[in-house]
């Protein structure tokens, strides 16, 4: 059986950006893979459509909270309660923005044990998270703050349409990333964004060594080299990134850390560092001297 491992982030945390890395280590091609063509993983868990498939359910008929409840019994199918498909592939990789959060039933939305032997918990510094949220919601950057500090805040929660995908529960940046180190149901191997840009062989190989997988090093650094950002920038503006939300004009930004010394104003930075100072201390960011 192929292990599930979910790739679990806050968004704009370089979830993206590891599963390119994975697609190009996988293909082992004499050229980048098509960004829009990325096979090395599931779809996202929020999916509408997989959920559909999986438990013959039209999901349009049911509630947010009924969804939510029958979510569990999906990503434990999906995860081995049924044959998998031969993909050539030695773990399955499934992208989440969920929080680890429990049902109204009580029950841990992402299934435990049961949906997933893991997680890669990818997290990314929250000064330079605000800026690359701003840009992917399309509002100023004052208003992304507000939305990582919100625990209310949630993706695709409108009632008045049918979205691609469920509601998820992000909790804030803070809260996500607790809920997913302190949740005991999962191991959790924890991924900077930060450390990744320094020295992404590394991080790939301990990563993917997490995963039970041994990764080629002349493989992985010509993956590596396949999903520079110049790279990614090159792809989108040539083919566009299926990925990317509406309206926005570049999913692949600048692919940088530390970008918001110059992009937010010290009063933006005392906002996110007085909201996530204690997570931030704990996941190794120092706080703002200027």
């Amino acid at each position: 059986m192929i292990p599930t491992l979910w790739l679990a982030s806050y968004p704009k945390s370089g979830n993206t950006w590891f599963r390119i890395l994975v697609a190009n280590l996988w293909s082992n091609g004499d050229k980048p893979v098509d960004i829009n063509q990325i096979d090395s993983t599931d779809t996202i868990a929020s999916g509408r459509n997989p959920f559909d498939q999986s438990l013959l359910i039209d999901s349009t008929l049911l509630t947010m909270d009924e969804i939510d409840r029958l979510r569990p019994a999906a990503y434990a199918f999906a995860a081995g309660e049924r044959p998998l498909a031969d993909t050539g592939l030695p773990i399955r990789f499934v992208k989440t923005h969920d929080a680890y959060t429990l049902t109204d039933w009580g029950e841990p939305l992402m299934a435990g044990a049961r949906g997933a032997a893991g997680a890669l918990l990818f997290v990314r510094d929250p000064r330079d998270v605000a800026a690359s949220f701003a840009h992917h919601m399309r509002c100023s950057i004052d208003a992304a703050i507000d939305f990582m500090a919100r625990e209310d805040f949630c993706f695709d929660s409108a009632t008045d349409r049918i979205d691609r995908q469920f509601r998820q529960r992000l909790l804030g940046w803070s809260g996500f990333a607790e809920s997913w180190l302190d949740q005991q149901d999962v191991p959790v191997h924890l991924v900077r964004y930060e450390d990744m840009l320094a020295d992404t062989f590394a991080i790939m190989r301990a990563a993917l060594a997490f995963a039970g997988v041994e990764a080629d090093p002349t493989r992985l650094d010509r993956a590596i080299a396949f999903a520079s950002i110049d790279e990614l920038q090159r792809q989108e503006a040539a083919s566009g990134f299926r990925e990317a939300p509406r309206q926005v004009r570049s999913f692949f930004r600048r692919g940088a850390a530390g970008g918001w010394r110059d992009e937010l104003t010290s009063k933006q930075i005392a906002r996110v560092e007085r909201d996530h100072g204690a997570m931030m201390g704990r996941l190794g960011y120092n706080r703002s001297t200027r």
